[in-house]
């Protein structure tokens, strides 16, 4: 879907304001949820669980724990060598994923 011409045109019209970043199609590097489940398997490995109820108790505990701190999810976007900057034009609110390098 990604692919479609109307995507492309919708790009072009809004590139005032809109920032279009081409990945590869699998980068798990660049993607800061894969910090954030490599967090949750961590934290989960030593459970036991009978079944899927009490799995999905787990991973919601260790979710909310990890929301709850900042740096581990700051540190997931670190590791990806994105960051989040304000753009000039658009006030504070405005934010898009630059690359650092």
């Amino acid at each position: 879907m990604h692919l479609q011409q109307e995507l492309f045109d919708y790009a072009e019209e809004n590139k005032d304001w809109l920032r279009v970043f081409h990945l590869p199609g699998y980068a798990p590097d660049l993607n800061p949820a894969e910090g954030v489940w490599s967090l949750l398997k961590r934290s989960i490995g030593n459970f036991v669980v009978a079944d899927l109820a009490g799995l999905t108790r787990i991973v919601k505990r260790r979710l909310k724990k990890i929301q709850y701190c900042p740096d581990l999810i700051d540190g997931c976007l670190t590791g990806t060598g994105l960051t989040l900057t304000p753009e000039a034009d658009h006030g504070p609110a405005a934010r898009a994923p630059t690359s650092s390098s």
